[in-house]
């Protein structure tokens, strides 16, 4: 694409993307193959002098600009410069250009015209939380709408684009709107050039409708000044039409039938959410976009649920730390302990009876006093020792001495059965 003039030094202007009341977008490259997307505003400033009212306000809506990008948020353009150009002394602001196509062209053929439940709340979420972000850092939109909602193709995020009408004084806001084909997104209050956070609260409402719908509450007939008027009245006076009424109107016929029914099926938080924003009275809207992003948070699940979920979470949380607790004890010991063996209280009973039965068996033959036998013979009576003992009491003390030990091996047969996964014992006083 040929040079069509220069914007600034150094940034070149590759022809017009879009053009409206409320300023031009062109495509810009600067040295090297960085594309850009420049928006150029109407009003033209004449002095950069800090006395001039217009562009005091310039440099100090630019301020706010830059602090949105301090910190990067993938749901909001990256603002890479501002300043005049070098003809004409028209404020530009140049941002990051997104490959994609934005929420109008989603909603036209050969695309359906309406958007599913699922991706539609995808958007709610994400559009939501480029709002807070902007809200948080003081800036102001004032021109969301399906064209300034771009879907970024190597993301798979809806990005908030143009900050035109951030910039603009109340004076240049009111003559843009005159002029502007937006109109349908535009809340009440911006008829007089009045722009609150909750101004862009009800635009987002807007987009929100027309994504369910498949059209926005108040659509423009044409361009002229009675159809634009109507719309304005309309914004301030009439209410929303029905929703659902409209979506089902809109339902893609080539849809399967279970599809049909069951994309009817929208949650009635999120119409709540719609109607909330769409309020005429800008202190019935969300205040802000952090307040907006608590409500979807909190719509999308009952309060009570809510609450009770999460008191249910810090009890499993309680008991899990008690649990792990326990377990680390349990392992502490299990170390301090491995390799040695670890006999049964009832174990180690057993054993010590046995060892006791037979030390007292031992004891019993050694201070037991020795029988004697007395030989009678013809003229002399001698006391002899007793050397032969019967062979039925040798018999029953090896029987005892072999039950002991088959106790003893059944008994240490029994342990190790019951801790078969440890190999290698250390020794049990020395004695197992």
């Amino acid at each position: 694409m040929s040079k069509v003039f220069s914007i600034t030094k150094g940034l070149d202007n590759l022809g017009a993307l879009r053009t409206g009341g409320q300023g031009s977008v062109y495509k810009g490259r600067r040295m090297g193959p960085v594309i850009s997307a420049v928006k150029l505003l109407p009003t033209p400033i004449h002095t950069e002098d800090i006395n001039d009212k217009n562009f005091r306000n310039f440099q100090n809506e630019v301020e706010k600009l830059k602090k949105v990008n301090e910190q990067p948020n993938p749901n909001v353009v990256k603002i890479l410069s501002s300043g005049l150009t070098e003809s004409g002394g028209f404020p530009y602001i140049e941002m990051e250009y997104i490959e994609g196509p934005d929420l109008e062209e989603l909603l036209k053929p050969p695309h359906d015209p309406i958007f599913t439940v699922k991706e539609t709340l995808k958007l709610a979420d994400q559009l939501a939380n480029a709002l807070a972000h902007c809200h948080i850092a003081g800036v102001k939109h004032g021109d969301v709408k399906s064209n300034n909602v771009k879907y970024n193709v190597h993301t798979g995020n809806y990005v908030l684009l143009d900050f035109g009408l951030a910039i603009m004084s109340d004076e240049q806001r009111r003559t843009s709107i005159r002029h502007a084909g937006a109109i349908e997104f535009m809340a009440p209050e911006q008829n007089t050039g009045a722009m609150y956070f909750q101004t862009d609260i009800y635009s987002y409402g807007i987009i929100l409708f027309e994504l369910l719908a498949g059209q926005v509450p108040f659509p423009l007939n044409d361009e002229g000044e009675t159809s634009r008027n109507a719309v304005m009245v309309a914004h301030m006076e009439s209410p929303a039409p029905d929703v659902l009424e409209l979506r089902r109107k809109h339902v893609p016929p080539g849809w399967p039938a279970e599809k049909q029914e069951l994309e009817m099926c929208v949650p009635q938080w999120l119409l709540t959410v719609v109607d909330t924003c769409l309020q005429k009275d800008p202190e019935k809207r969300y205040p802000n976009g952090m307040a907006l992003q608590e409500a979807l948070f909190l719509s999308s699940a009952d309060r009570e649920n809510f609450v009770a979920g999460a008191q249910s979470i810090e009890a499993l949380k309680t008991q899990n730390a008690t649990l792990t607790a326990e377990l680390l004890d349990l392992r502490v010991r299990e170390t301090n302990n491995e390799g040695m063996l670890r006999i049964p209280r009832r174990l180690v009973a057993g054993i010590l009876i046995i060892l006791v039965a037979l030390v007292g068996y031992g004891s019993y033959g050694i201070f037991k006093k020795p029988e004697v036998q007395v030989v009678i013979k013809r003229d002399t009576i001698v006391k002899v020792k007793k050397v032969i003992v019967p062979d039925t009491v040798g018999r029953a003390h090896r029987l005892r001495m072999q039950h002991v030990r088959d106790s003893i091996a059944a008994v240490a047969d029994s342990a190790k059965k019951a801790r078969p996964h440890k190999k290698k014992r250390k020794k049990f006083l020395g004695i197992f």
